[in-house]
């Protein structure tokens, strides 16, 4: 049986902001990344998906932890698609 996992990413000192930055890992090799509560990057069958910041500075600093490279940003309508897509296969 594979266990799911939990931990933080980015740089936060704290572990009272780094419960704002929680990374889920399913034990199949997906993974789950979280802003607050909202999924905001995953990767599922070896396709990375991350949104497009509508927030703000705190989850855009989020957003570049998870991957700089703001190029492969995805609107709302294709990050959910896309997750749609990979969740019911």
């Amino acid at each position: 049986m594979r266990k799911a996992n939990v931990r933080n990413y980015g740089e936060y000192s704290s572990e009272n902001y780094g419960a704002h930055t929680l990374v889920f890992s399913d034990g199949h090799g997906n993974q789950f990344w979280f802003s607050y509560d909202t999924l905001v990057a995953f990767c599922v069958n070896g396709e990375f998906h991350i949104i497009q910041n509508y927030w703000g500075t705190t989850t855009g600093k989020h957003l570049n932890w998870i991957d700089s490279d703001h190029s492969i940003r995805e609107t709302i309508d294709e990050f959910n698609a896309n997750y749609e897509r990979l969740m019911a296969a």
